[in-house]
């Protein structure tokens, strides 16, 4: 957590604590496997261990971290199918609610604030600033479901979206994909104000695919590779 603020201000340091955290679980600042103290961690925040601990708690309930018993806490692991049910509820709840919004469009005012956004997340990934990145994107995706009006949907979506994310932008940055999938907000927003539902609904499922192709690669990079035959009856 070299990168996160040295101090909060007392205001909501709960929910402050909450953000910092989940940050740095998702771009792999807080380390998988590593056992982290809410004591150590609030000293790194210049606050006390109370909010802290409740912010990693907050952060067991949505299944980003679990408790270490009389040690501290850790990232929770994913499976793949872990990964897999994640990505199958994000197109079961996204793709229609982005359908909807097409329907609906997007105002001028509306099309300006998404802009700009989307070119933030863009310029984060050019930059490789994963933290900018992260922030960016969330505001993105969180500000479009919530205009359905739903806020039980955009809860839910934005916990998923977390969940997408661990172990995913440090891969997508590594291998280049980051800067690809920040590209592809410009024409999903394109395609709203134009009310074009299809083009909306392909644009979206091809966007959320990129990050299970991304668990895909990571899993061939870390699998074992089997020696061939022949190298080892060369070799003997």
């Amino acid at each position: 957590m070299g990168s996160a603020p040295t101090h909060l201000v007392h205001v909501s340091l709960r929910e402050q604590a909450v953000t910092v955290i989940r940050q740095g679980l998702i771009t792999g600042e807080i380390v998988p496997g590593e056992i982290y103290s809410a004591a150590g961690v609030a000293d790194q925040l210049g606050v006390s261990s109370s909010p802290v601990r409740e912010a990693m708690l907050a952060l067991v309930n949505e299944g980003l971290m679990e408790v270490v018993r009389n040690r501290g806490f850790r990232v929770a692991p994913i499976s793949d199918v872990d990964r897999q049910n994640i990505y199958d509820l994000r197109v079961t709840l996204e793709v229609p609610a982005m359908r909807s919004l097409a329907a609906r469009g997007l105002d001028e005012v509306e099309r300006e604030r998404f802009g700009d956004v989307a070119d933030e997340v863009t310029e984060s990934a050019r930059r490789g600033d994963r933290m900018g990145y992260l922030e960016a994107d969330r505001r993105l995706h969180r500000g479009l479901i919530d205009l359905m009006g739903n806020k039980r949907l955009t809860n839910l979506v934005d916990r998923l979206c977390d969940q997408s994310w661990l172990y995913g932008v440090k891969d997508l940055s590594d291998r280049r994909l980051l800067d690809a999938s920040a590209k592809e907000h410009r024409p999903i927003l394109n395609a709203i104000a134009s009310r074009d539902a299809q083009l909306v609904e392909r644009l979206t499922i091809a966007h959320l695919a990129r990050i299970e192709r991304c668990w895909a690669l990571g899993r061939e990079a870390t699998a074992p590779r089997a020696k061939h035959p022949t190298s080892r009856a060369a070799s003997a």
